[in-house]
């Protein structure tokens, strides 16, 4: 059991890890498959299938839609999780990515954002300047949760990176503790999103590696050992815990580097004009999405 030292918020910290139990167990079932992950980063860039670079640049599209629309990170977070989960198990080619990521990501704000918030279908294709029509979005729809067999609103990294940062909050006794913000926390979170790396770890390493480097970076020493009984009752090894939080230091790194391109929602901005999208003749006359293959999954 976490240490609980502070007896008047026993219930609560006791609350917090059971949930955090329960999301443990569940945890490897929304896991995406490593073998067809493999495929994706073994896939030639001339190739008739999805490559590393095209999965960071769709989410990175995902982030930017996220941002113009005002979404909470819930919506992001869970639409790379479907997005990754999907890739792990079909062989998805180029010209239908645009169509998953999408779908994945009005998925995600459907099972995440108040019913008002949801933006119509119509609307989200037109403003995410994809070139297929809503008959295509339902229908991938229908594919996504087959395959994903209907489990969507799963334990993600974010759940794990809140979870782990209430649990840091009532343990720990130092007025330093306010340091570990969880906006920036939760930024940094969305960053590794984008990186394909990180598809390939739980959400609980990596909610756990960020704030393990958030609190080396800060030098907040105290919080260490409350960080390493989170680890331990996660069961995260050492290597694990310290192999990926080299890697959020990395990619935290080159994000802030003026060398790194990233997401805006300003190249969205245009076709909110009223004026603009009337001249938008031919969002009208899209070209139909080519036959979307149900049955080209990845073996084992």
């Amino acid at each position: 059991m976490i240490g609980i030292e502070n007896q008047g918020g026993s219930s609560e910290i006791l609350a917090l890890v059971n949930q955090l139990n329960v999301h443990l167990e569940q945890e490897p079932k929304y896991q995406p498959r490593i073998s067809g992950l493999k495929v994706i980063e073994s896939a030639p860039e001339s190739g008739i299938r999805t490559t590393v670079r095209l999965r960071e640049y769709e989410v990175k599209d995902l982030l930017s839609l996220s941002q113009f629309f005002g979404f909470r990170t819930d919506a992001f977070v869970l639409a790379v999780s479907l997005l990754d989960r999907f890739l792990g198990l079909m062989k998805v080619q180029p010209k239908h990515l645009c169509c998953v990521g999408l779908c994945c990501f009005y998925l995600a704000v459907k099972a995440t954002e108040e019913e008002h918030s949801v933006p119509l279908a119509s609307d989200l294709i037109r403003i995410s300047q994809c070139r297929f029509t809503v008959s295509d979005l339902m229908r991938m729809e229908n594919i996504i949760l087959e395959k994903l067999r209907c489990r969507v609103r799963g334990p993600t990294a974010l759940d794990f990176l809140r979870l782990y940062h209430k649990l840091i909050l009532n343990c720990s006794s130092t007025e330093r503790k306010m340091m570990l913000n969880l906006e920036r926390l939760e930024s940094q979170l969305k960053a590794c999103n984008c990186r394909f790396v990180f598809s390939k770890t739980k959400g609980s390493i990596l909610a756990l590696s960020i704030i393990a480097l958030e609190v080396q970076t800060q030098k907040l020493h105290e919080l260490t050992e409350t960080i390493e009984n989170l680890q331990q009752h996660s069961e995260i090894n050492d290597h694990d815990l310290f192999y990926w939080r080299d890697h959020v230091a990395e990619c935290l790194a080159e994000y802030s580097s003026s060398r790194c391109s990233r997401p805006t929602s300003k190249k969205l901005m245009w076709i909110v004009s009223r004026r603009t999208s009337r001249q938008l003749h031919s969002y009208h006359h899209i070209t139909p999405l080519p036959t979307i293959p149900e049955t080209a999954t990845y073996t084992e």
